[in-house]
């Protein structure tokens, strides 16, 4: 659904895990996208090697492909922060769609 322009799920959810380094965001985001059936939104180098990854879905399967990735990406490297937010409000678009993989 479009709201003001901007996609809006009114069941879905964002995950977000914050990482240090390449290899350990890479290892989070695979095991995020293998582990439930969510959307590969995007990522962003912050700074100092610090990298946040964003998916999207349900909440269940948000909360299920966050809890993935934290697993495996500690394994490789520190883990800084995790979230899901779930039903984000519209306006949070805004700020995602930055962070969106342009393929």
């Amino acid at each position: 659904m479009l709201e003001r322009g901007i996609r809006v799920d009114k069941n879905g959810a964002l995950g977000f895990i914050e990482t240090y380094g390449l290899v350990s965001v890479l290892e989070a985001a695979d095991a995020m996208c293998k582990a439930a059936d969510v959307e590969l939104v995007g990522y962003e180098n912050v700074a100092s090697g610090l990298i946040s990854v964003v998916v999207r879905g349900d909440v269940g399967a948000v909360k299920a492909a966050v809890e993935a990735g934290i697993k495996e990406a500690s394994k490789i490297g520190k883990i800084y922060s995790s979230n899901v937010i779930a039903r984000p409000h519209p306006d949070v678009e805004k700020i995602i769609a930055k962070y969106v993989i342009d393929w």
